[in-house]
C-alpha cells in the first residue's frame, strides 16, 4: 500500500470534459485501496478548465492550491483563487475556466469517481446548435 504519494509518483490523466488538465489520482480505490473517497490533484492551463457538468450521486470538494479562475455553480460565478474551498453538491452543476497562468487544485470526490464519464450529466443542447 502506498500511504504517501507525490503526483510524480502515479501516471497522469486527461479527464472527460476537460481542456488542458493533467490530473494525478492520489487515493483511490487502484492507488492504495480507498473505499469511500477519491482525492485527485489537478493542474489546468490558462484559458482551459471544464465544461458544465453535474455528478449524479456524488459530493465535490475542490481546494484551490495556487492560481484564479472563473467557477460557475449552480448558475453564480464565482473568482476563485489560492486558499479557496468549493463544493459542488451531487446534481449541481458547475464548470471552471482558469484566468492566470495555471491553475493548480486539490479535488475530492465522495464516494470514488474513478473517472467514469457515463456517470456526468451535461447540460442539454439547445436545439438547433
Amino acid at each position: 500500500m502506498k500511504y504517501v504519494l507525490r503526483p510524480e509518483d502515479v501516471p497522469s490523466y486527461s479527464p472527460a470534459n476537460h481542456s488542458g488538465t493533467k490530473n494525478y489520482r492520489l487515493v483511490a480505490p487502484g492507488v492504495n485501496g480507498a473505499q469511500f473517497m477519491e482525492i485527485i490533484y489537478g493542474d489546468i492551463e490558462r484559458h482551459s478548465g471544464a465544461v458544465a457538468h453535474a455528478h449524479p450521486d456524488m459530493e465535490q470538494a475542490t481546494y484551490v492550491i495556487d492560481g484564479e479562475a472563473i467557477v460557475e455553480i449552480d448558475g453564480i460565478k464565482h473568482h476563485v483563487s489560492s486558499g479557496d474551498l468549493l463544493f459542488f453538491p451531487a446534481k449541481v452543476f458547475h464548470d471552471i475556466q482558469v484566468i492566470s497562468e495555471r491553475i493548480k487544485l486539490l479535488v475530492i470526490y465522495a464516494p470514488p469517481y474513478g473517472e467514469a464519464p457515463e456517470k456526468v450529466i451535461k447540460r442539454a443542447t439547445p436545439k438547433g446548435t
